[in-house]
């Protein structure tokens, strides 16, 4: 989800929620203790280099069981690091605590934005011989990281 469309969504609700995949509520007290332009330059096994642009909403549980954020105010918040940072409008990622920092993409679905799980990837599959579709591993003739793999 866009930084554009939390804000469209900011504009038509009364209360603000965010909810793990599994149903688990982020504590109505939450915070939102910052909003980054986070910019990742790097370059993935195949040799190609990569850049990737998000805005950063970190969520924050305090013990001020009576803090509620209303949309205005997350509405606020973000006008104003839209002026400081100059923020594009790029991808929204959720930064939460769980066992350790946990990133989110972000969705809504009934009345709620969703945090939704990030996953890990080979982005240069082609290099490493890694099919399209999971087969079993006993089908695998290479490895990327084997010792005459050019990717690893």
């Amino acid at each position: 989800m866009k930084l554009s469309q939390v804000k469209q969504i900011l504009n038509t609700l009364e209360e603000v929620h965010f909810e793990l995949t599994n149903g688990t509520a982020v504590p109505e007290h939450f915070h939102v203790t910052e909003i980054g332009a986070v910019t990742k330059h790097f370059i993935d096994c195949g040799g190609t280099i990569r850049e990737e642009k998000v805005v950063n909403f970190q969520l924050w549980n305090a013990n001020d069981f009576d803090h509620r954020l209303k949309p205005q105010k997350l509405q606020h918040i973000i006008e104003l690091s839209e002026k400081a940072l100059a923020l594009n409008d790029a991808p929204v990622e959720v930064e939460y605590q769980s066992d350790t920092i946990g990133h989110y993409d972000l969705d809504f679905a009934g009345g709620k934005f969703i945090l939704q799980p990030k996953n890990t990837a080979c982005l240069a599959s082609d290099h490493c011989g890694i099919p399209k579709e999971k087969l079993p591993l006993s089908t695998l003739k290479t490895s990327c990281c084997s010792s005459d793999a050019a990717c690893c």
